[in-house]
């Protein structure tokens, strides 16, 4: 009995030890909204910078549906893999961002959550200070160089961009070198497969007989030509 009113007692203490604690984390936001689970979402901390895990309502913007997003954030930048879902809960895009911009795979979904794109980006650092690019040749895509530019906050596609059909059958891929256009067509056709010598058409073999008699004609043919210099129809 002792060691249950001990244990009782024990929790009075900590409860309101926890419920301070949380009030005391939560005061250095500026703002914040609790999940229905209790989760700490969409915090904006005291120098007004989002943090953490958001989930982001976007309404219909000039005839475009609304969707629902969901990922983190870091020091005011969208940042590792975010969710984004129609309005009936459906997945429509799992993107992947850094320093704020699109970075590696993104895939994108049709209404009955098929794959249709996936696309490849690249992320720049805002925080490093200069970036290498490539540089290429006129009228080709042969890099001929490369130069150091100042690295600003950016992103470009950067590999091979792939669009499906409703069954998944590639349709057509585009490939990217820092946001230069290097490939653009359709996956090539199944290619025929080269004829080999026992494709190729037999030539009849000729008898003794036939042999003699286009010999035979073929004289006949010459002495007809000599006499009135035309040849038989």
């Amino acid at each position: 009995m002792a060691k249950g009113m001990l244990k009782i007692q024990q929790l009075v203490l900590i409860f309101p030890l926890l419920f301070m604690l949380m009030i005391s984390s939560n005061a250095q936001y500026k703002d914040y909204k609790l999940s229905p689970m209790g989760d700490t979402l969409n915090v904006v901390d005291k120098n007004g910078l989002k943090e953490g895990k958001w989930v982001n309502t976007v309404g219909e913007i000039r005839g475009e549906p609304g969707y629902e997003e969901e990922g983190f954030y870091k020091n005011d930048k969208k940042t590792g893999v975010w969710r984004k879902y129609n309005t009936t809960g459906d997945l429509m895009a799992v993107e992947n961002f850094l320093f704020g911009g699109k970075d590696g795979l993104q895939e994108y979904f049709s209404f009955l959550g098929s794959l249709e794109k996936q696309e490849e980006w690249r992320g720049f650092n805002p925080d490093a200070p200069y970036d290498t690019i490539a540089v290429y040749g006129p009228g080709n895509n042969e890099i001929i160089d490369y130069k150091i530019v100042k690295a600003e906050q950016y992103s470009v596609p950067n590999g091979d961009w792939k669009y499906f059909d409703q069954n998944g059958r590639l349709l057509k891929m585009d490939r990217y070198d820092r946001g230069k256009l290097l490939l653009n067509n359709e996956p090539a056709k199944k290619e025929t497969v080269a004829k080999t010598e026992t494709d190729k058409p037999q030539e009849k073999v000729k008898t003794k007989e036939i042999l003699e008699y286009e010999k035979k004609y073929s004289k006949k043919k010459r002495a007809k030509l000599e006499r009135d210099g035309k040849t038989a129809l």
